[in-house]
């Protein structure tokens, strides 16, 4: 983690000034099992608090560490009964249908490259690549990845890059800036995925530690 640190404060000035104000790094990790990849597929698209309080739930219903037994013996309606919606259910389900099958198989995730691995767990209902990227990043600790598509890093990183260059624009020509209409909020656009791409060059190896980062300089929870 020291060199991951040196390198993006080396590498990048605002970087620089998002750490020395957060402090060090305290990614948290789990281990890479079936248990951790349930996991995210019950927090998807939930805030924090109600995530925890339906995992906390389905846990103690399931079995913890969850297993795709301990899902399995579930009726849809006793999963439903902790909060969990009725496709999430169906999701939890596929996963645990496709690890007892092997067409999912966690013993081998950790000798595969990124892109394979993201292949290999999107083949499960309700795992798109996001998921898959906080798989990488939280479980499996892969260190140079980069969610494009998280909100909280893109809106991180529009903050931090986009806003604060647009803020050091140079006057127009007339001498003044042009001002947002006086009660009427600037609009947001949010970097798409090359800008995203071109900003986080600079930090390569160590992309992950630098998203963990940008998602504290929101303070947004992360797994």
């Amino acid at each position: 983690m020291r060199s991951a640190l040196r390198h993006l404060k080396k590498a990048d000035p605002v970087m620089r000034a998002i750490i020395e104000r957060l402090g060090p790094c305290r990614m948290e990790f789990g281990p890479p099992e079936f248990h951790s990849l349930a996991e995210a597929i019950v927090y998807q698209q939930l805030n924090g608090k109600a995530a925890v309080t339906i995992f906390k739930r389905f846990a103690a219903l399931a079995g913890e560490p969850l297993t795709p037994q301990g899902i399995l013996k579930l009726s849809g309606e006793q999963m439903r009964s902790v909060g969990l919606s009725k496709q999430k259910s169906a999701y939890l389900k596929d996963l645990a249908e496709k690890t007892v099958s092997r067409l999912l198989d966690f013993a081998k995730l950790p000798d595969l490259p990124d892109k394979e691995i993201i292949e290999h767990l999107t083949q499960v209902k309700g795992i798109g690549v996001w998921t898959a990227q906080m798989f990488l990043m939280f479980t499996l600790r892969r260190p140079n990845v980069l969610p494009t598509g998280d909100f909280g890093v893109r809106m991180a990183m529009y903050k931090h890059y986009l806003d604060v260059q647009r803020a050091k624009a140079p006057a127009k020509k007339n001498g003044t800036k042009k001002s947002a209409k006086k009660g009427r909020p600037r609009k947001i656009k949010l970097p798409t995925p090359e800008q995203m791409e071109k900003i986080a060059k600079c930090w390569e190896p160590y992309r992950s530690v630098a998203c963990w980062y940008l998602w504290k300089s929101l303070d947004v929870r992360t797994l």
